[in-house]
């Protein structure tokens, strides 16, 4: 049998039917305190979007800078591009994420990986141990 998903007590389906006064009293203190304060006019539009994309308005993908929104229950089942610094990521959103903000789930640098020494290395650096 899976394990069925909750939120402080509450499931994915129960989470998408309360209203935003009910929901705020479970996010953590710092969303909580984001979404009262209200939101910027870029996070207003990105909140449209996002709206109009659920009833099947917006037929392109959704694309913003706004890394510290919070993930909200009408997300769930989308997929939003956030922007690292780069380019735009690719975010499919699932109940497991409520509470954190889209920037958690687009990383802005990527690993380092070294290559081999290039020409005029010096004697010394020609023999790195490679793993």
């Amino acid at each position: 049998m899976p394990k069925i998903f909750t939120y402080r007590g509450k499931t994915a389906e129960e989470l998408a039917a309360l209203d935003i006064t009910a929901l705020i009293a479970l996010m953590p203190s710092r969303t909580r305190r984001h979404i009262k304060r209200g939101y910027t006019e870029q996070e207003k539009k990105l909140f449209k979007k996002i709206q109009a994309a659920k009833a099947g308005k917006y037929k392109k993908s959704v694309e913003t800078h706004c890394r510290e929104f919070p993930i909200l229950p009408i997300m769930f089942g989308m997929e939003i591009k956030v922007y690292n610094g780069k380019e735009f990521i690719p975010v499919a959103v699932v109940p497991e994420m409520i509470g954190y903000r889209l920037g958690d789930f687009a990383y802005t640098i990527k690993e380092v990986k070294h290559g081999g020494p290039g020409i005029g290395a010096t004697r010394g650096s020609k023999f790195l141990s490679v793993k």
